[in-house]
């Protein structure tokens, strides 16, 4: 019998993309194109667009100017230069991490700009008692960006916490949108662990578990040369090349790694 998984897979791709299309502002990407090009992003962030396609995944998880947008574990940044600045007239960004080390990246943004980046509101997650977090049911969208296989790292496994706080921040109808390097689903759940790549499969029943429907999944951000399988895992690839200069032509052909892209929704009852 004839296998239905590649028709399949296609289905949810299908719905993404109309789901996008509907009650946003015809004129979105151009909004977004706007906040990618401005002159205010570092030379070398701006570099890496064509592995991140910030329009097209910032468009496909329906971010809009006047949401209230969190996203999780900013890192150096890289997403703050782009959404920072587009929702700053009209929306509210939060920058979501540990306090004390993990935002050093927007904490460095905002002293070298604070008029660009001195809206940004810091909030502790996971959430700690004292620490001010995002409120609960005030974001229109939460994102992550290659971050879920932190959660699941080493043997410690932080996602039904993580995922539980992520719907919560989120408003009824609210979008949580996952970038994540891909693991492809034949491998062994093991390599979750340690290479950085996770499975598609494992996102979404994280996300499931924690009360979250898929609305949609995108495949923006793949790349088929990536396969998942070298030797430093997902960091043997640009742009940590933790193999220094071995090999390093080969990996830099191949580029950063094959990513899923998912939009998942906060049901509104």
């Amino acid at each position: 019998m004839r296998s239905l998984l590649p028709v399949l897979a296609l289905l949810p791709v299908a719905a993404a993309v109309t789901s996008v299309a509907i009650g946003q502002p015809a004129n979105l990407r151009g909004l977004l194109s706007q906040a990618v090009a401005a002159k205010t992003r570092s030379p070398a962030n701006v570099a890496r667009d064509r592995y991140r396609h910030p329009v097209e995944t910032l468009a496909f998880f329906g971010v809009k100017p006047t949401d209230t947008v969190v996203e999780l574990i900013p890192g150096g940044g890289w997403y703050t230069e782009i959404l920072a600045p587009y929702l700053a007239a009209r929306g509210t960004y939060y920058a979501a991490g540990n306090l004390e080390r993990g935002l050093n990246g927007v904490k460095k943004l905002q002293t070298a700009a604070p008029a660009t980046y001195g809206k940004v509101r810091l909030a502790a997650f996971p959430a700690a008692p004292g620490a001010a977090g995002v409120p609960d049911g005030s974001a229109d969208v939460v994102l992550t960006f290659r971050n879920v296989h932190n959660l699941r790292f080493a043997g410690v496994d932080q996602t039904r916490a993580a995922f539980a706080e992520m719907f919560r921040m989120l408003k009824p109808g609210g979008t949580l949108g996952i970038v994540e390097h891909r693991l492809p689903e034949s491998r062994d759940a093991a390599a979750e662990e340690k290479s950085g790549y996770m499975k598609t499969s494992s996102v979404i029943g994280f996300a499931r578990a924690a009360g979250f429907q898929v609305a949609g999944q995108s495949e923006v951000n793949a790349n088929p040369k990536d396969t998942a399988d070298w030797p430093e895992g997902v960091w043997t690839l640009p742009p940590t090349y933790r193999l220094g200069d071995v090999d390093r032509a080969k990996y830099a052909a191949i580029g950063e790694s094959d990513r899923m892209t998912i939009r998942f929704t906060k049901p509104r009852r």
